[in-house]
């Protein structure tokens, strides 16, 4: 993928090219000064050394950014990009904007991550300043190890539509679909940092290009595709198994949990969510389907103290000993609000737990991957067939099982489901949502059969 450029030769100064390559690719640092760009946010020092944009982090100012004057909406961008002395956080953004309105001009939108700390985040795809995460490195594991620490590393950048791809160093990163802003600057970041210590911590950049005409689109990635469109799915998630549960419009494919009919109340279905009206009656939906190993996706937003479940390998919607859906619970909750939080054993009621048995992990608090009230959120079950199972929360593994295990039959039995005999053992069920009395909605919800 990486570009090397005709022109009429290359500056002794580092490998810069003047004028266009043969793709239509242009360089934006003309390699001797910062004309083009300007600088937004904190006062972090950006300097041309050596043909290459150097910046240095500065104590206690927020984080800085080097800008283009011009904006870019669809584009291929690439540049390379380094650390020697750090290491520290860096980012570089894409469509993004800096406006009166917002924060008095706080620079807000996409940013490509470059993260050389033990998390290993680098390509990730964060929107500063607003919802957060999208792509964590986590959704793509083989990523966490392709961006190097003092080595010079190859970014590749395609914004395409809706569409957000990012590689390093010619292997995949990121994908990303989301329609929210269509057009902005780049802007290479220096993080903030807050002790002397970590004072002069620099990230350097160098042949950046950006091609915007004659656009082609890289072929498929073949890692996971975050869709952020509500009940859109891409051509690519089609090709990699993945189907729309519901259709975003009507009950097709759901019933009641007591009845063959859809509930005739207590469930909306406008606006493209599946949503639990308050104190409606309806009573759980579960799929007309059952499904043994598979991949499920869920967005669904809590409204305050709310308490819902999604429930997956449902055999019947009333276990006898517990009362309770017979199936895996992944639990929804507002942990902050809903007294069921305290309850169980070491918080495994809280949310992304399965509920009454395993607890989730500690919950990151990076904005976009913390539990939020009335907003969107993202759920990740992943049922194999050798038992294993996980629980995703907005892009970030919480949880990890083997059903039938010794482990698990001991988490059950110290439970409420202590008396159902091989309980969550089922080959195959249904999914169901949860009428808790409380108002929750789901949309996009997405499955694939795993083999």
């Amino acid at each position: 993928m990486r570009k090397f450029f005709c022109a009429l030769g290359l500056l002794a100064f580092g490998m810069t090219a003047i004028g266009a390559d043969k793709n239509g690719a242009t360089p934006i640092f003309d390699g001797k000064t910062l004309a083009g760009w300007k600088t937004l946010g904190g006062g972090a020092d950006y300097k041309v050394v050596d043909g290459t944009i150097v910046g240095s982090s500065r104590p206690g100012i927020p984080n800085s950014f080097l800008v283009t004057e011009k904006d870019y909406r669809d584009f291929i961008f690439e540049f390379d990009v380094r650390q020697d002395v750090g290491p520290t956080n860096s980012g570089v953004q894409i469509r993004s904007l800096s406006t009166p309105d917002f924060e008095n001009g706080r620079v807000h939108g996409y940013q490509v991550d470059v993260d050389p700390s033990p998390r290993q985040w680098s390509g990730g795809i964060y929107e500063e300043a607003q919802r957060g995460w999208f792509y964590t490195g986590e959704m793509n594991p083989p990523a966490k190890a392709l961006y190097k620490f003092g080595e010079w590393n190859h970014y590749r950048i395609e914004a395409i539509g809706p569409r957000m791809r990012v590689w390093i160093n010619d292997a995949p990163a990121a994908d990303l679909i989301d329609d929210v802003t269509k057009e902005g600057f780049f802007g290479l970041q220096v993080h903030s940092v807050n002790t002397a210590e970590e004072a002069g911590r620099t990230t350097s950049w160098k042949n950046l290009t950006v091609q915007t005409k004659n656009l082609k689109a890289s072929p498929p990635m073949g890692i996971f595709i975050r869709n952020n469109l509500p009940n859109n799915l891409d051509a690519d998630e089609k090709a990699q198994g993945w189907r729309l549960l519901w259709d975003g419009k009507t009950t097709r494919g759901w019933r009641s949990a007591e009845a063959e009919a859809f509930p005739a109340k207590g469930w909306s279905l406008a606006n493209g969510e599946l949503a639990v009206v308050s104190k409606g009656g309806g009573g759980d939906i579960m799929t007309d389907e059952e499904f043994s190993a598979f991949e499920l996706q869920v967005e669904f937003k809590v409204s305050a103290g709310a308490n819902s479940g999604i429930f997956y390998l449902l055999t019947s919607p009333k276990d006898p000993a517990s009362g309770a859906p017979l199936g895996l619970e992944y639990q929804i909750l507002d942990d902050e609000r809903h007294p069921d939080a305290k309850l169980g054993i070491d918080g495994n009621r809280t949310l992304a737990s399965l509920y009454d048995i395993y607890p989730r992990a500690k919950l990151m608090t990076n904005v976009g991957i913390a539990p939020r009230i009335d907003a969107w959120q993202h759920a990740r079950i992943v049922a194999r067939a050798d038992g294993t199972v996980e629980h995703w929360l907005n892009g970030v593994k919480v949880l990890e099982f083997k059903r039938g295990s010794d482990d698990y039959r001991a988490h059950v039995a110290a439970g409420k489901f202590k008396s159902t005999p091989a309980f969550g053992e089922a080959q195959k069920g249904r999914i169901l949502l949860q009428d808790h009395g409380d108002a929750v909605s789901f949309r996009s919800i997405k499955i694939r059969e795993l083999h």
